[in-house]
């Protein structure tokens, strides 16, 4: 059974990004030595359950997959709607990834061929996306969840949930480098 520190160290996220992934500044990873993005696809991409894709996140994406290498990692189990997204911004994909496993996310960093130091997992989750992330040795960022306008959604509970349970644990909650 892993020690609580080592726990509390698996869910701190490298980064908790003030806002949507729209937010997250590419210059400012590439500069830390990331050459790989895997991002997560409900309410980190897309509105969760609309088959709606914000503009700014089509040309957040358009912009990083220039200078990266970006692969699509979800949890959901409809291929109809995390292709759809694939397909929309033109990414390979992995749907019913088992995150926090860390079975897929071998899968992906060795289809996209960078070692996890050079690889960051982008979402909106604690418990899937960061611990995901934190496990195989990646840099985690932890966005806010979108609305279908492209803004930070008001209503997401389970993420305002997961920053108190940050805070509870003594660990930092607010938006970093």
């Amino acid at each position: 059974m892993p020690s609580l520190h080592k726990v509390t160290r698996w869910l701190q996220p490298s980064c908790i990004v003030a806002g949507p992934i729209t937010a997250v500044d590419p210059q400012a990873l590439w500069r830390r030595g990331i050459r790989g993005l895997v991002l997560d696809v409900d309410r980190t991409l897309a509105p969760r359950r609309q088959l709606v894709l914000p503009e700014t996140v089509r040309s957040w994406v358009a912009r990083v997959r220039r200078q990266f290498k970006v692969y699509l990692l979800s949890n959901n189990l409809s291929r109809r709607r995390i292709a759809w997204v694939a397909k929309e911004l033109d990414l390979p994909y992995c749907l019913a990834a088992r995150k926090p496993s860390r079975s897929s996310l071998r899968q992906v960093l060795k289809t996209i061929n960078l070692p996890p130091a050079q690889v960051a997992m982008v979402g909106d989750r604690l418990f899937t996306d960061v611990l995901a992330g934190n496990r195989m040795g990646m840099m985690s960022l932890l966005v806010q969840p979108i609305d279908p306008d492209g803004r930070p959604s008001r209503q997401d509970r389970l993420y305002r949930l997961e920053l108190r349970l940050l805070k509870a644990l003594g660990l930092p909650t607010t938006a970093d480098g």
